[in-house]
């Protein structure tokens, strides 16, 4: 089966000085930049309505049109796997991923993930690269997802997180007693000895994390985190760079620590919360058909909400 779809899109000014297929791999996210210069030789690409060499440079604001024709872009198999979809219309869908679930199959979990499930849901997504996913949070990170349902709506989507016009909220608890909300606006790229972690670099990708303090507690703080870019675990390596780590991450978060004095019951909740405590509370775009703002907001899962009300009793009994 093949799919033709129309795209067009204005080249973001952060983009600027690029070559036109390496714009090309940014804008139209999932598509490979061998693909993407195939498309550039075949004459399916045009820029301001000339066609261009793949090796031209952009400068920002120049209209791109490309039409796209489409094979099977997705190989996973279809799961029923249960989603919990917030809303859905022929061109979104949006999901409350819960803590524990993959969002795209990689080494160690080929399937079993919401990639697979949304295969199940839409079948149509088989057409979309990476089935419509235009971003992700952690496997162990709980919240809000938005999935492009056809390349047009995707083409948009992607356009929208360059410009960081979409807005992501999140809910955090972080270790350390915060005086007052701030932003971390540093670059973060791949850890240079452990290729596993992210970190602080200056070679990295730029970063910015806006962050307000909800409560604070003895030795921990309720914080929202207001994301402008959307960097590989940005909010949990900012934080802790900031040396605020974020309770429970096994991988930046550094040893448990539990307030002097504690009750029973907060020492077992905190011993026994075993993930980032980091929840993607509330998702706001603009639609990408019919322009419309719109917003979703999702509840703190249960694991976190247990947590923050063991914590604020904790809180209460001290002062």
């Amino acid at each position: 089966m093949t799919n033709t779809e129309h795209l067009s899109l204005r080249v973001p000014d952060t983009l600027a000085g690029m070559r036109l297929d390496q714009a090309l791999v940014e804008m139209f996210s999932g598509y490979s930049r061998a693909r993407l210069q195939q498309w550039i030789r075949s004459g399916q690409v045009t820029v301001d309505a000339r066609q261009w060499r793949a090796k031209d440079k952009v400068l920002g604001g120049e209209q791109v049109e490309l039409v796209a024709t489409l094979t099977e872009e997705v190989a996973s198999l279809p799961q029923p796997i249960p989603l919990d979809i917030v809303y859905e219309d022929e061109h979104l869908l949006v999901v409350n991923k819960p803590a524990g679930l993959v969002v795209h199959p990689a080494a160690g979990n080929h399937d079993g993930t919401m990639l697979n499930a949304l295969l199940h849901h839409a079948p149509e997504l088989v057409h979309v690269p990476r089935a419509g996913i235009v971003h992700r949070i952690d496997k162990e990170t709980s919240g809000l997802l938005v999935v492009a349902r056809n390349l047009i709506a995707q083409a948009d989507l992607v356009q929208q997180l360059q410009e960081r016009s979409i807005e992501r909220e999140y809910e955090a608890v972080a270790l350390g007693v915060m005086t007052s909300g701030g932003s971390v606006d540093a670059p973060i790229g791949r850890h240079p000895v452990d290729r596993k972690r992210m970190a602080v670099t200056r070679h990295g990708k730029p970063a910015v994390s806006h962050y307000r303090v909800a409560e604070r507690f003895r030795i921990h703080t309720h914080i929202k985190v207001h994301l402008e870019t959307g960097r590989t675990h940005q909010i949990r390596v900012h934080m802790a760079h900031i040396h605020y780590p974020l309770l429970g991450d096994p991988v930046y978060g550094g040893r448990l620590r539990i307030p002097p004095n504690s009750s029973e019951s907060l020492i077992s909740i905190l011993r026994t919360f075993r993930r980032q405590a980091l929840h993607a509370a509330r998702l706001a775009l603009q639609h990408p058909e019919s322009g419309e703002f719109m917003e979703w907001r999702v509840p703190l899962p249960e694991d976190m909400s247990t947590l923050i009300k063991a914590l604020h009793a904790d809180q209460v009994d001290h002062e």
